[in-house]
């Protein structure tokens, strides 16, 4: 017969569970160098492109792209909002039509839109598509597909 009750051992396993759920949240960002800066080359605000397909060129300052999965200091993805707000910056970026991920280390993707106006920001992501710490996200642009 154990010498442990029940009682401890419940405790023991609520402990464990509640450090386990702990680490998960707790898990830190990963951390970006300083003056690090992500930006759309082209297009540039205010562009009206004729048709919906276009060229859509990232550029990255201070540091490097590498794809999903890889884990370099000073190292990402680009992630492009399409008609979308920032995410939460402490969780994996989504993965959809608003959130186009670039994971193989694309630096230009050719998109397509609809007609209309659109708006287009890129956002860096870590190994594991969450944003760095602190974020670095471009400058939001407007473009009109006609």
């Amino acid at each position: 017969m154990s010498s442990r009750s029940p009682l401890r051992v419940l405790a023991a396993t609520v402990l464990a569970t509640g450090l386990a759920v702990y680490a998960t949240l707790a898990t830190p960002l990963t951390p970006a160098p300083k003056n690090a800066e992500t930006y759309i080359i082209w297009p540039s605000d205010g562009t009206v492109i004729e048709g919906g397909k276009l060229w859509v060129r990232m550029g990255l300052k201070g540091m490097g792209v590498c794809p999903k999965g890889i884990e370099r200091p000073n190292c990402g993805h680009h992630h492009l909002l399409i008609d979308t707000e920032l995410p939460p910056m402490d969780k994996e970026i989504p993965n959809d039509r608003n959130h186009l991920h670039f994971g193989a280390g694309e630096t230009d993707a050719r998109i397509e839109l609809p007609p209309g106006k659109h708006t287009l920001q890129l956002l860096l992501g870590d190994s594991k598509h969450v944003p760095f710490d602190p974020p670095i996200y471009s400058k939001k642009i407007t473009i009109t597909v006609r």
